[in-house]
């Protein structure tokens, strides 16, 4: 497939396959394309921590909320993303200007968008999903206080073919000078 039609083709998907597993090959795949994303002076800050087997997928799900599992219902991973805190946007232990940690959630965005892309080219789907209950999956998983979790990637083949939602146009979004 065309870059230009991996970007054009991917959706949030919000209904798996129940019948077809990702297997854990393919997952790395993924991850080490993952990995290739630009981070800030290249600290590679991004953390993940994949739930693949029925009863951690299930226990990873419990930490999300309601509709959120309804839509990740099925999928066979489910695949928690973090950043190490104090690394990205820091020289020395300082913050180097006033975004601080968040350049290690802006790195970790460019590289979940190398995750979610990789998987649409192998006609994977997949759903960022924000919303989740940070400590209670910090404990599940043994992550560390060093790492900010941010979002749960579900993983699987899609049971839905969504359509583009529209988008704005580019001058709503886009100034020229």
């Amino acid at each position: 497939m065309e870059f230009q039609q991996v970007i054009e083709s991917r959706r949030s998907i919000r209904a798996f396959a129940a019948d077809k597993k990702v297997e854990r090959n393919v997952v790395e795949e993924l991850l080490k394309g993952a990995s290739l994303a630009p981070s800030w002076k290249n600290s590679q800050s991004a953390r993940y921590y994949v739930a693949m087997t029925p009863e951690m997928v299930k226990a990873v799900r419990e930490c999300l909320p309601a509709y959120n599992q309804r839509s990740s219902q099925n999928a066979p991973v489910l695949v928690v993303t973090a950043f190490e805190k104090g690394n990205a946007g820091f020289i020395e232990g300082t913050p180097s200007d006033s975004l601080g940690d968040a350049w290690g959630c802006y790195d970790l965005g460019l590289h979940n968008e190398n995750f979610v892309l990789a998987a649409a080219e192998r006609g994977l789907g997949t759903l960022i999903m924000g919303l989740r209950d940070e400590e209670r999956l910090a404990a599940l998983l043994g992550i560390p206080e060093s790492q900010q979790v941010v979002a749960v990637i579900a993983l699987g083949y899609p049971d839905m073919e969504p359509a583009m939602p529209p988008r704005k146009e580019l001058l709503q979004i886009a100034k020229f000078f």
